[in-house]
Order: C-alpha cells, then sequence, then structure tokens
C-alpha cells in the first residue's frame, strides 16, 4: 500500500516518542525539537493541522514515554479532521483500531464529564446567585440650629452596614428573590437599643410605629421576577425595594405590590404600570400608575412617570406622613404626582441628570434635583472614578416618598431642603469603590436652620 507523505508524517508524529498533551502550537515553539532533527517536519506539521499540541512549558517531551490514553487521544483528534485523503485515512483506521478501547474510555469520560457540568447548571449551586457589599461609613454631620442656641454634631449615620441580595432560579421564565440588610452603628452615642434604625415602642421613642422592615439583619424583603425572553416584558411582585424617576426624587422606598414593563417596538423605550403599597404601620394608602423610560438617541434620555393615590377609594393615611403634613391650622394632602425626568451627555465622560416632581398639593408641591456627572467607576478597573456635583430643592409635598440616600439629604419635615453636594468616587482596587462627599443643605422654610456633611465610605463588593 502507498502512503503519501502527508500520511507518513501523521505516522511519524503519532509513533515515534509517543508524547504530547494539550497546548497548541507550532514545532518552533518547542525549543526541545531541533529543526535539523529527523521529526522536526512531522511534528511541525501535526502541530499546525491541530493534531498534537506540546506541554505548554514550550518544550515536546519526546523523551518521556506516552501512555495509552495519551496516545488515543491524539488519535480520537486526529480522526476529527476532514480533509484527509485515502492514505491518511487508512493509517488513521489503522490507529483507530489498535486504540478503540482507549478511545472509547475516553468518549464515556467526557460524556460523564458534561453531564456532571449539566447537573451542576441545573442544581441548586447553579440556579443560586448571591451578591451585595458590605460598607464603612463616617459621617460629620453638623446641624445648625438658631432656635436651639447651637449647634450639634449627629453621630447616628456612622455604620458598618450588609446588603445581601439572593436569587433563585426557578425556571428559565421566573425568579426568586429576596434581601437583606443589616446595620449595625458606631457606638458613639447612637441609640443601641433601636440598632435597626426602626422606630422604638418605649423608652425615649414610646408610641412610635416601626415603619418600615428596618435593617435588622432578617430577610426584610421577598419577591419573584417574571421575564419573557421573546417579548422582553417582565413583571416583579412582592415586597422589594422600588423607585421611580431617574433619582428617585418621587418615590424611592421599601413597598409591597407590582411593576411591569413592555419594550415598545422600534423603540428604545419600555413602557411600565406599577401598584406600590406603604409597608408604614398604620399606613393604608397606596399608589399606582404608570411611566415610560430608555434612550431617546445616542446620548440622551427620558424617565416619565405619573402616579395617583387610591385614598379616593377608601384608603386613608397614616398621620404624619412626608404626604399628609399638618402646617399651621392647616392640612396639607395630595393624591396626583409626576415626574420627569431624564439625562443627556453633553460631552465625552460628561452626563448631566435632573429630576422634576410635581403634585397636586397646595403648598411646597415640586422637588427639583440636578446632577452633572465626570467619569464613572467601574469596579473591575483599580484606578477608575467619577466626581460628581449635585443640587436639589424638595418640597415638603413634592415627593411621595423620595430616596433620601443613606440620610445625605436634609428631610426636614414641613420645613422642605435645598443644598448641594460635591462628590469623588474611586476604585482603588477590584470590587471595592470608595466615595468621599461634601455638602451644604438648609431648610427652605428656614434658611437659618442649616447643615453641614462631610461623609467617606468604603464598599467591599461580593
Amino acid at each position: 500500500m502507498k502512503i503519501n507523505k502527508k500520511a507518513l508524517a501523521i505516522l511519524a508524529g503519532l509513533t515515534v516518542g509517543m508524547s504530547s498533551t494539550a497546548f497548541a502550537a507550532t514545532a518552533d515553539s518547542f525549543t526541545d525539537v531541533p529543526k535539523d532533527h529527523w521529526s522536526y517536519q512531522a511534528l511541525d506539521y501535526l502541530a499546525k493541522e491541530g493534531v498534537i499540541e506540546g506541554m505548554g512549558d514550550s518544550t515536546f517531551q519526546g523523551g518521556r514515554t506516552m501512555t495509552r490514553y495519551e496516545m488515543a487521544s491524539i488519535v480520537a483528534k486526529a480522526m476529527q479532521k476532514t480533509n484527509l485523503n485515502y492514505g491518511d485515512q487508512t493509517v488513521l483506521e489503522k490507529l483507530e483500531g489498535e486504540y478503540a478501547g482507549e478511545i472509547d474510555t475516553l468518549k464515556k469520560q467526557v460524556s460523564q464529564n458534561t453531564k456532571d457540568i449539566n447537573d451542576l447548571k441545573n442544581g441548586i449551586a447553579g440556579k443560586m446567585e448571591l451578591n451585595g457589599f458590605i460598607r464603612v461609613q463616617y459621617d460629620h454631620d453638623k446641624y445648625n440650629h438658631p432656635v436651639q442656641n447651637g449647634s450639634e454634631l449627629n453621630k447616628d449615620n456612622n455604620r458598618f452596614y450588609m446588603n445581601l441580595n439572593g436569587s433563585y432560579k426557578v425556571n428559565d421564565n421566573w425568579k426568586a428573590k429576596f434581601q437583606l440588610e443589616k446595620n449595625s452603628f458606631y457606638n458613639g452615642g447612637h441609640d443601641h437599643e433601636n440598632e435597626s434604625g426602626s422606630w422604638a415602642t418605649d423608652g425615649k421613642d414610646a408610641g412610635r410605629a416601626k415603619r418600615w422592615s428596618g435593617h435588622d439583619g432578617d430577610i426584610q424583603r421577598i419577591w419573584v421576577e417574571g421575564y419573557n425572553p421573546h417579548s422582553g416584558s417582565w413583571i416583579s411582585v412582592g415586597r422589594a425595594w422600588r423607585g421611580l424617576g431617574q433619582q428617585n426624587v418621587l418615590f424611592g422606598t421599601e413597598s409591597d405590590g407590582f411593576q411591569f414593563g413592555v419594550p415598545l417596538k422600534n423603540t428604545g423605550l419600555t413602557a411600565s404600570g406599577f401598584w406600590f403599597s406603604s409597608t408604614g404601620a398604620g399606613n393604608h394608602e397606596s399608589w399606582y400608575g404608570v411611566g415610560t423610560w430608555g434612550n431617546v438617541g445616542h446620548s440622551a434620555g427620558i424617565n416619565l412617570a405619573y402616579a395617583q393615590n387610591s385614598k379616593n377609594k377608601g384608603d386613608v393615611y397614616e398621620k404624619d406622613t412626608t404626604h399628609l403634613v399638618s402646617w399651621g391650622d392647616q392640612t396639607v394632602n395630595y393624591d396626583k404626582a409626576y415626574v420627569l425626568s431624564g439625562w443627556a451627555d453633553l460631552c465625552k465622560d460628561v452626563r448631566f441628570i435632573t429630576d422634576y416632581v410635581k403634585t397636586n398639593a397646595d403648598y411646597q408641591n415640586n422637588s427639583l434635583f440636578l446632577r452633572l456627572n465626570y467619569r464613572n467607576t467601574d469596579l473591575q478597573k483599580p484606578g477608575s472614578y467619577q466626581t460628581y456635583a449635585r443640587w436639589y430643592r424638595y418640597g415638603t409635598n413634592g415627593t411621595i416618598a423620595g430616596d433620601d440616600e443613606w440620610s445625605s439629604l436634609f428631610y426636614n419635615g414641613s420645613a422642605g431642603s435645598k443644598g448641594w453636594i460635591l462628590g469623588v468616587k474611586y476604585v482603588p482596587w477590584q470590587n471595592v469603590e470608595w466615595e468621599t462627599l461634601f455638602s451644604k443643605q438648609q431648610q427652605i422654610s428656614n434658611s437659618n436652620n442649616k447643615r453641614t456633611l462631610v461623609r467617606t465610605q468604603m464598599d467591599f463588593h461580593f
């Protein structure tokens, strides 16, 4: 039988020296195979064809005895080539017969490994996801109270904090989720009997109700999320932290209820509907409405929402909430709210964000929040950073339950507040973000009641 040069190269490369394992290379990469060695041409051909591979340390190690399983692995790989001529195929058929048992064992092992990987993906380990961060935060938070004849330093927000989020894949369309939060405040004047941040029912806070789940280390929030991969629509049902608007000025807190989204065809927008019910003790009101958000071009986006309260359906407010405020002899309430917000890239690395909220209250019925960002942090890129400047004006009836951003905003009852914030974020190490901010704020109704806040914190993400 005539075997051509190509077939001889295969046979020589497979039989002489009996060595190789799994790292692709050419013979030029094998420092222990001289170019004038008789086997160089065969090894070079087989390496370029992807049939043989070196040891991963720039050597071929031809002096080492090859096991039958290593030989069978090479034969099996050579058999995958589809452009072999008759002579090549004849040689490989003989080798296949010689190592048939080992090749069959290797195939079974590959099948078992594939099954084990799929079982792992479909088991608890493959369905369960955990992520979150641990924060170390320190505030120098100085309040000036002219009526109280002096100033004071608020130490209540110095904390160690953990946020843990869990997700379990129920099937291809549904996930069950939970969130756990834990505050541990520094021992520096804070009321540790009230560690979770919820109001006590005895002692100095007697009679004040616990208004939400708190940060006591229990699993506070549980909900499910459904997703339709064909339409891109989704729904969230249960108790979760939810927000409305670009910066959560209108609403940004825990709620019971649901929210759904439907992508609008041929646009970059998503249409949404929602129903949020307060989790505060004694609160029976709920808010429902519609919204839309998304990109409008390559360098701008919008976030719009309209919300209405269900009090006209028999639900009632709890006394002294932010949306039922006693001001002198006048009681201010409202049942409709609007948010107009969006963002625009002014130039490279510079983004402008704005939120405007208006309600149908008669007093302090609007809020405005402006933000300018320069660059962005990336937790995977140490050295990345962001600087920002912010200005806000919150009317006491210009928000439903806006996010106070870890008490960095000066919410103060019926007085309203306004102020500015300068800050910087920096990633010193992978998955670690350091943020420092400086802020000056004051009450709208009493400009002499002022606050100066310096905050620094580090978040360790996992």
